[in-house]
Formats: C-alpha cells, sequence, structure tokens
C-alpha cells in the first residue's frame, strides 16, 4: 500500500515526486513510455525558465529526472488502464501490475493538437512550434506564420507581431472565433497579414521550417507563403481519456482542480497541464507538481 501514486513523469510529476520524497511519503511513480520528461523533451530550446536561459529542453529534462533519481524516487513502467477507489484506497490498474495507494497525482499532461499535414513533424523545434511564449523569442526580426482563429492563435499573432517583421495569421474560417478585443488589436498591426479560407497543406524546409504551402478552401487557389516559423495554435488536447468518468472534467476535457490541485474525488489530485488553468508553462507545471503533494499532505493527516 502506497501513500501516494503518481501517474505521469513530466515536469509536474517529477516535481511531485521530489516533494513527496521530502515529505517522506511512501511513493510510487509510473510512466506508461520508456523516456520520462513530457512535452519539454520535445522543446529544441527553453529560454524562459526562472535560472536557465537558452537551456535545450532535453537538458532541462534531464535535470529533472536527475533530481528526482537523486532523491530516489522509486519509478515503474506500466500504462494505466484503470484507476478505482476500493474502500479507503485506490487501485491503480496496468496491462501487467495492480497498485493500491491511498492517494493518486494525476500528471499526465497533455499534447498539441497537431495539423497533420507534411513537414510538420519533421520540422517540429526546427521552426515548428507550438508555443508563442516558449520560443517566439528565437524569431525576432524575421517572418513567421501562425495558424488558427481562437485566442489563443490570436494572442500568439500579436505577441509575435510585437517582435517580427511579418506575421501571417492563416485561418481556415472567414472570420475569428477569438474574442472582439484581441481581433481588433490584431487588425491594427501594420505588419500583420490574415489570410483567410485558408489552410495549411504542407510546411516546407530542408533542417530548418522555409516556407508554408496554403490553400484557399473557397476558390481551390494554393500558394507558397516563404516564413521562417510556424506557430501552430488549433488546440490543445488533454490526456484524460481515462479519467473522464473518475473525475469531473471541464468541457475542453481539462480536470477541474484549484490551485491546491484537488479534484473533485477526495484523494485524488491533479498537477500540471492537465489541469484546468489559466497558464500553461513548465514553471507552472512545476509548481503544481509541489502544491499536490502539500495537499497531498493535508489530506493523509486526515485519513
Amino acid at each position: 500500500m502506497y501513500d501516494l501514486m503518481i501517474i505521469g513523469s513530466g515536469p509536474a510529476g517529477l516535481s511531485a515526486g521530489v516533494y513527496a520524497q521530502r515529505a517522506k511519503l511512501d511513493t510510487l511513480m509510473l510512466e506508461k513510455g520508456f523516456v520520462s520528461g513530457g512535452q519539454v523533451m520535445n522543446t529544441y530550446e527553453v529560454d524562459n525558465y526562472l535560472g536557465m536561459p537558452g537551456v535545450s529542453g532535453m537538458d532541462l529534462s534531464d535535470a529533472f529526472l536527475n533530481h528526482a533519481k537523486k532523491m530516489e524516487l522509486p519509478m515503474a513502467r506500466g500504462a494505466v488502464t484503470e484507476i478505482r477507489r476500493e474502500g479507503d484506497h485506490f487501485a491503480v490498474v496496468t496491462k501487467k501490475e495492480s497498485y493500491k495507494a491511498k492517494t493518486v497525482i494525476l500528471a499526465t499532461g497533455a499534447r498539441h493538437r497537431l495539423l497533420g499535414v507534411p513537414g510538420e513533424e519533421e520540422l517540429s523545434g526546427m521552426g515548428v512550434s507550438y508555443c508563442a511564449t516558449c520560443d517566439g523569442a528565437f524569431f525576432k526580426g524575421k517572418t513567421v506564420a501562425v495558424v488558427g482563429g481562437g485566442d489563443v492563435a490570436l494572442e500568439d499573432a500579436i505577441f509575435m507581431a510585437r517582435i517580427c517583421r511579418k506575421v501571417y495569421v492563416i485561418h481556415r474560417r472567414d472570420e475569428f472565433r477569438g474574442a472582439q478585443i484581441l481581433q481588433v488589436k490584431l487588425k491594427s498591426m501594420d505588419n500583420v497579414e490574415i489570410l483567410w479560407d485558408t489552410v495549411v497543406e504542407e510546411i516546407v524546409g530542408d533542417g530548418q521550417v522555409q516556407a508554408v504551402q496554403t490553400r484557399n478552401v473557397k476558390t481551390d487557389s494554393t500558394a507558397k507563403v516563404t516564413v521562417d516559423g510556424v506557430f501552430i495554435a488549433v488546440g490543445i488536447l488533454p490526456n484524460t481519456e481515462l479519467f473522464k468518468d473518475l473525475v469531473e472534467c471541464d468541457e475542453g476535457g481539462y480536470i477541474v482542480a484549484r490551485e491546491d490541485c484537488i479534484t473533485s474525488v477526495p484523494g485524488i489530485f491533479a498537477a500540471g497541464d492537465v489541469r484546468s488553468k489559466h497558464l500553461r508553462q513548465i514553471i507552472t507545471a512545476v509548481a503544481d507538481g509541489a502544491c499536490a503533494v502539500t495537499s497531498v499532505q493535508d489530506y493523509l493527516v486526515r485519513l
């Protein structure tokens, strides 16, 4: 019987693991894959993590993992297939094992919705980005495309327009879904060009993004737009499919939890990108890990 099981080994899960070890909780971390680290591992360079400017995503991930290993955090591999309450504890079931724990932290993260076009995967981290806040500074004075029409896409485009020479906003419809105040601001910026009714059919480049191949969905005309980078903002998908019948989730699929990471089910906590929150960044995921363990400790005291 574990005091705590942590599901997921990204920044939130590893942070929770470090805090759990410091709290002397009997803890086990479960990771479904063979590599720990989460989305940050796919980030070429991280320039906004406090105290580590310009660190590569791989190096930052390694630093997190090595810290957890130094704390002798027990880890196991296995994809969770079910979590159910059994009396005063939870059963965490994988394909090969079944574990018992008094509390569970869900830190399974989220994934960016992909365009699914040629060149996207190959050039990810080489000009293709899903986070303007993370990677925007690398494109200062350059030309970029922002794909999408919601709040995040508009915010990204405004952010990029402040530092870039030119920003193309590519949207498949003839009007944005984002907030009117963002639309007004974006349309007032001289270096922004909006390509309405347009989709990206290919991202072109040889080791680095060089252009996007586009198609107008109304006229079927095509064009090749020269850019240095592509910021894709067509949605985020939380990794919560397994938990939607276990804890309360919002309409976007994120687990509803306060800043203390407490969910609708006593004893289950949510940390990181999987949680409904305003800002999803590495630093907020790490903070969630610490907050979640503090809430776990409070819960265990009352058992």
